[in-house]
């Protein structure tokens, strides 16, 4: 993990009440890159008691947000698509790696621990001129 890329994910996620709830674990961090974990509990379940598809969606956003933002430059989602795979079931540990494909432009994949894919998202990036101070 580069040194500029975890202050800049630390201050993030000191103001990310959101992500905190949902347990993220960061992995791997660096410019254009992510890698994080969830551990899927019984809040995180849908009316089917199968993993709601907002965590997936919502730790992919997160990985593309902090693979982005550990470039250096204040960035913001601005367009996803996403792919559901697999269903997601209670105590699966999910993992989110996010890569950069181009300036501004993301794939993140989520794995379960059997290393299935079970989620996948696209992601284009804001990015301001607004650098971060940390």
């Amino acid at each position: 993990m580069t040194n500029q890329s975890l202050k800049i994910v630390n201050k993030m996620l000191s103001k990310d009440h959101f992500s905190e709830w949902l347990g993220l674990n960061v992995l791997e961090i660096s410019p254009g890159y992510c890698k994080l974990s969830i551990k899927v509990n019984k809040l995180m379940l849908n009316g089917f008691g199968i993993g709601h598809g907002g965590i997936c969606f919502s730790m992919s956003d997160s990985a593309l947000a902090f693979s982005a933002n550990a470039k250096g430059s204040v960035s913001y989602t601005k367009e996803t698509t996403s792919s559901y795979l697999q269903k997601v079931q209670e105590g699966d540990l999910l993992t989110a790696e996010s890569k950069e494909i181009s300036n501004g432009n993301y794939y993140v994949s989520v794995k379960n621990q059997k290393k299935e894919l079970v989620f996948t998202l696209k992601g284009t990036i804001h990015i301001t001129e607004k650098k971060w101070k940390v």
